[in-house]
């Protein structure tokens, strides 16, 4: 069956974030989250790569493993005004949205370290951010985009979309998200 309320994975990146030196990725496909596994067991420390059960969109595979650097996200679509932030596979998703908005679409890969120059980078260009992952809003990476900024006092309207501060019942992924709205 599917898993129950308390095994879907919904507080991985809220409970891991605040361990020290813990590096954390979110990969958005099946070939990003191979080359993450294998980046991440390259790093001398506490790691851990947050891929949600079942099957991934159908990427690649590529033949070669190749070391990411790790707290570096990827630009995978220019837009104008808003800039969507996505941690972990809602990527699709993501590029649906942005391609009715014209807007940028980050594939942000790591959940910890953050990748600051790239925030940076879309809060000058962009006047609002949407953050988007499987994960509780609360502690999760849409609060790690919020921190940073405030931290360096941008003034940007920033909307965390992540899963609510509730329980989820059982079901399929895609009836759960349904149901988180």
């Amino acid at each position: 069956g599917e898993d129950g309320p308390t095994h879907h994975g919904a507080f991985d990146l809220s409970y891991l974030r605040c361990i020290p030196n813990m590096v954390i990725g979110a990969p958005s496909d099946e070939n990003e989250c191979r080359q993450m596994l294998y980046s991440a067991y390259q790093y001398p420390g506490p790691a851990a790569v947050r891929y949600p059960r079942g099957t991934g969109p159908g990427a690649i595979i590529a033949d070669t493993m190749v070391q990411l650097e790790i707290g570096r996200a990827v630009q995978v679509r220019s837009g104008e005004r808003v800039a969507i932030l996505n941690f972990g596979t809602l990527l699709p998703q993501a590029m649906a949205a942005a391609q009715q908005l014209n807007a940028t679409v980050v594939d942000m890969r790591w959940v910890k370290p953050i990748d600051e120059k790239m925030l940076v980078d879309v809060a000058q260009r962009h006047s609002l951010l949407v953050t988007l992952e499987e994960n509780a809003v609360a502690g999760g990476a849409g609060a790690a985009v919020n921190e940073f900024l405030a931290a360096q006092e941008y003034p940007l309207k920033v909307i965390n979309l992540g899963l609510p501060d509730s329980f989820i019942e059982h079901g399929s992924h895609a009836d759960q998200l349904a149901w988180a709205g």
